[in-house]
């Protein structure tokens, strides 16, 4: 978990275990009716985007479910429509993609950071609507979920992310900048919320102050949203084994040692603690 919840481990783990099985339900439907499904997770830096995109990947085959976490653009692509880039990684039928960012890069850090122009931002505005008619138009699923959380919260987090070198990776030198500009990507969010939330592809903000209970207010909301999804299991025929279980056997290579936990009073010998080192972690099991 990341930071201070009104949830213990053991509760959210409840909690997550019967979405997870209805989750589960809905990949089935979408892979056996052919519906095409995407997930946009935009937001603050620290709210918990990645934390809830992998508690949705856990439960989901990865063969149907695909992560899409774009860099910055190159300098081809740069020269492209914008949607283009995106354009190539919008599921086919059976599939469910993850935008972990997306096209709403550009009314946000973009247009925060100066990375593109006022009259560039405005465009994209124009455009993101007819787009997004497009892609429900032609029958995909569209779910945008933009999750917020307090200044105070996210120094607690870029703190954390400063202090534990598990998650220094995280860091940003725009990270840095990103914390003069609070206010900004407000004004951001709501000049987009205005212009691209509608009937037909709405926004949906959750609260991620608190990111366990941010996460399980997402996957309620998005299994809420989905159309009845229950179908009944194939019968798959399943014989007994004509014969007693085999055992593993080894000719050429065998299994190295099977690991076996240092004894007690050497498990923390040169261990650095730090608070909420299990940032963005789900219990699934």
């Amino acid at each position: 978990m990341s930071g201070p919840s009104k949830l213990s481990d053991k509760d959210y783990s409840e909690l997550l275990k019967p979405m997870a099985r209805e989750l589960s339900a809905l990949a089935r439907w979408v892979a056996e009716t052919n519906q095409r499904v995407v997930i946009l997770f935009e937001g603050r830096d620290t709210a918990g985007k990645g934390g809830s995109i992998e508690m949705f990947r856990r439960v989901l085959n990865p063969r149907q479910c695909r992560v899409v976490a774009l860099p910055s653009p190159n300098e081809r692509e740069r020269t492209q429509w914008y949607f283009q880039r995106y354009v190539e990684h919008l599921p086919a039928e059976g599939e469910i993609v993850l935008f972990d960012r997306s096209w709403y890069n550009r009314a946000g850090v973009e247009r925060v950071m100066g990375f593109c122009t006022p009259d560039q931002t405005q465009d994209f505005l124009n455009a993101a609507p007819e787009f997004e008619r497009h892609l429900a138009d032609d029958g995909i699923l569209l779910f945008k979920y933009w999750l917020c959380c307090d200044q105070a919260v996210q120094e607690q987090r870029f703190e954390n992310r400063l202090n534990n070198p598990m998650k220094r990776w995280k860091l940003s030198p725009i990270d840095i900048k990103a914390r003069a500009h609070y206010d900004d990507y407000t004004q951001a969010r709501e000049r987009m919320l205005a212009a691209t939330h509608n009937d037909y592809a709405p926004w949906t903000l959750v609260d991620f102050n608190d990111q366990p209970v941010g996460r399980l207010t997402v996957l309620r909301d998005f299994l809420d949203r989905v159309p009845d999804t229950e179908l009944s299991l194939a019968d798959i025929p399943w014989p007994p084994l004509e014969h007693k279980p085999f055992k593993e056997q080894y000719g050429v290579l065998e299994p190295i040692p099977s690991y076996s936990a240092p004894p007690e009073k050497h498990k923390h010998k040169h261990k650095h603690k730090h608070k909420h080192d299990h940032e963005d972690e789900d219990e699934l099991t």
